[in-house]
């Protein structure tokens, strides 16, 4: 497939990093020279440097062959143009990242695919979507679900009161007879190795673990954290940015109390006249002292999404101190990400992986009509569908020879989610969600 990727920044290079493991035929443009460099010298691809909405640099892009244009610039109306030029030109698809809400809202009756453009990427909500649901599985630090919850993956950290640390997968499977669920993938603490488990895996406590479950099975999951499941009512919000008025909205219209803290006094105000179910406070949410005026130790859940990476995480950091439950970091910096299940904070989150994540998914060959990339580990769960000749198609599970960096973590079938054992039959159009280390994707797909 070739693929033309407009903007070399963190969404652009992320994007051609994880294509770069498809072996597609990938060509970055960008203005800036060090953005190029860098990509060119990390990564197998092609890099033109130069304007995307030049149509000379489009068609040195060769632009009529490619199969799909994603622009991922910082300016929204740069990538709309792109796409719009792109699409005149030949290209077959088109993706473009934007930030105005009300775009993604209106897109069916603005009809952007007449203009060229087949998708629109919002960062912020994208954003905004992950934190109302990483709110809804409270004890959870990442979360996902298949068909309106099915299936649900969930990932958390083991703590020392985990009931099966140091017991094997097979054995907490004995000690948990009547929960149904599979172990995808774990993470050792204070490593970056991501590892698909099997029978004889080890829990350890400090590992970060992923989960594949039922509908019924989410609340089931709570007693392998070693934590009691606590409801979340109170959640205080530091920043005023789209983000946070766009998440303070919807959890107000879900009966959240909402308190949102802006530092800028004339933003403050127009949040208090465009939110008026959240109690906007003008002050420096920095602020150890602001923070125990407003009540911070009432807090269930604290959400830090100003501009600023060090401000969210300190922020967070302070909360955590002060007894909140529940902390939610926006980092623009992908490396902290790193540092997420060592410093206290419960998930750090990036718009712009967000955004090159959701992407990536559009370019997926087969099936696929759903995947997701675990936080902060180096793997990622597929959802495919079936097909009547599918090399999966009509054998059981044991007899099927997957790769051994990938687990088969459910099935959906007529929209109810199964925990498969070894004997069960895979039948078409069944939809199986597959969880897989980067190396193993190819031949997942080849046999999906």
């Amino acid at each position: 497939m070739k693929i033309i990727i407009a903007g070399a920044g963190e969404v652009g290079f992320h994007l051609a990093k994880l294509l770069s493991y498809e072996s597609q035929n990938i060509t970055l443009i960008d203005n800036e020279q060090n953005n190029l460099q860098h990509a060119d010298s990390h990564l197998d691809i092609i890099t033109i440097k130069g304007d995307a909405t030049s149509i000379k640099i489009l068609t040195e892009a060769q632009v009529d062959e490619a199969d799909l244009v994603i622009s991922v610039t910082s300016s929204e109306t740069t990538n709309i143009t792109i796409c719009v030029l792109a699409k005149q030109l030949g290209a077959k698809r088109t993706i473009a990242r934007i930030s105005n809400e009300e775009f993604i809202e209106r897109k069916s009756k603005l009809g952007f695919k007449r203009f060229g453009i087949d998708e629109l990427i919002s960062p912020e909500s994208l954003a905004a979507k992950e934190i109302e649901e990483l709110l809804n599985r409270s004890a959870f630090n990442d979360t996902f679900m298949f068909d309106q919850g099915a299936l649900t993956m969930v990932g958390f950290k083991l703590a020392k009161n985990a009931p099966f640390v140091g017991e094997t997968i097979s054995s907490a499977v004995n000690i948990f007879p009547d929960l149904k669920f599979v172990t995808i993938a774990v993470q050792r603490y204070g490593t970056q190795y991501t590892l698909i488990p099997r029978g004889n895996t080890v829990f350890k406590e400090g590992d970060q673990v992923y989960f594949v479950t039922t509908q019924d099975g989410v609340d089931e999951l709570y007693k392998l954290t070693g934590k009691t499941k606590h409801e979340i009512k109170n959640i205080m919000i530091l920043g005023g940015s789209k983000i946070g008025r766009r998440t303070a909205k919807s959890l107000c219209d879900a009966k959240f109390n909402v308190k949102l803290i802006e530092s800028n006094r004339e933003k403050a105000f127009e949040l208090a006249d465009e939110l008026p179910k959240t109690l906007v406070i003008h002050s420096d949410g920095r602020d150890a002292e602001v923070l125990e005026e407003e009540n911070i130790y009432d807090m269930d859940a604290f959400i830090a999404v100003t501009g600023n990476s060090e401000t969210n995480i300190m922020t967070c950091l302070m909360a955590k101190s002060k007894g909140v439950m529940k902390t939610i970091s926006l980092v623009e910096n992908m490396d902290y990400f790193q540092l997420s299940h060592s410093i206290g904070i419960n998930t750090l989150i990036n718009k712009k992986l967000l955004a090159a994540n959701t992407i990536f998914r559009y370019i997926r060959k087969g099936d696929v009509v759903a995947m997701t990339k675990l936080n902060n580990m180096n793997a990622e769960l597929l959802e495919f569908i079936v097909k009547e000749d599918s090399k999966v198609s009509n054998k059981r599970i044991a007899d099927i020879k997957w790769p051994r960096n990938a687990i088969v973590g459910g099935v959906i079938r007529n929209k109810e989610g199964i925990i498969p054992m070894g004997d069960f039959t895979i039948k078409p159009n069944d939809r199986i969600v597959v969880c897989c280390l980067p190396q193993a994707i190819r031949k997942v797909e080849n046999l999906l």
